[in-house]
């Protein structure tokens, strides 16, 4: 059995990184979430404050959703592949530089690490032996904070944004369509409450921020979403009355 500790090194730092991207995907997933519940509870308690037909409330939070769920899909697919493009093209430039002139990149990258505080001889030996394991590869995180080897995905962006969004949305859609029209309102609002409490608290864990402020923050900007579109919806349906 060998005592040689790298494999075991690199297989943590792989797993770093991997835990790291993991966990930006899942605080974007919770973020969508929170997206789906504000937004889609604003309409169809807005709705439900202009008329009691459930099926008009379901078909507003329906097309709420759909719309919503494919806003943020679409979305995310065409930020992250503008993010993607660029990185592209910034890891061609790279390669073209390090093709054509590779002596004057491995002083750039050795100048990095001076003033990240490394001596000079220290950092013109770890820029050596960094470009002659993988030239691209260090060039590209220490110049331009990419990994080649992890690029985004714009359809696995987009498909995480939609479904996150719809499962926040289906909470106030559920809680105002299935109790009865003296409680719908109420219910659905304790609902959101309470989705909004614990989106905010995760939030808040993953980022590693004071629980407290995040949840009230959340609940009081999903309580006055509601509170806004009820009274909107409201004198909507008074005024159609």
């Amino acid at each position: 059995m060998s005592d040689d500790p790298a494999p075991r090194g690199h297989q943590g730092e792989r797993h770093h990184e991997d835990f790291g991207g993991r966990l930006n995907w899942l605080r974007a997933g919770v973020l969508g979430a929170n997206d789906g519940i504000v937004s889609v509870a604003g309409l169809v308690v807005g709705v439900a404050g202009a008329t009691t037909d459930r099926t008009a409330i379901l078909v507003a939070g329906v097309a709420g959703l759909v719309a919503g769920a494919l806003s943020m899909a679409g979305g995310e697919y065409v930020s992250v592949s503008t993010q993607r493009d660029t990185e592209r093209a910034m890891l061609r430039l790279e390669r073209y530089e390090l093709r054509t002139m590779p002596e004057e990149e491995e002083r750039e990258l050795a100048h990095i690490y001076e003033r990240k505080g490394l001596s000079p001889e220290l950092a013109t030996r770890v820029a050596k032996e960094l470009t002659a394991k993988d030239a691209l590869r260090a060039h590209a995180e220490a110049e331009l904070g990419i990994d080649p080897g992890h690029l985004t995905s714009p359809w696995q962006a987009a498909w995480a944004s939609m479904a996150a969004f719809t499962a926040g949305a289906l909470l106030p859609l559920l809680a105002i369509v299935l109790p009865p029209v003296s409680a719908r309102v109420w219910a659905c609002a304790a609902g959101v409450v309470a989705g909004l409490a614990l989106t905010g608290w995760v939030s808040a864990r993953l980022g590693n921020a004071l629980a407290s402020r995040a949840v009230v923050r959340n609940v009081g900007v999903g309580t006055l979403t509601m509170a806004v579109t009820y009274l909107v919806g409201t004198l909507f349906g008074v005024a159609m009355g």
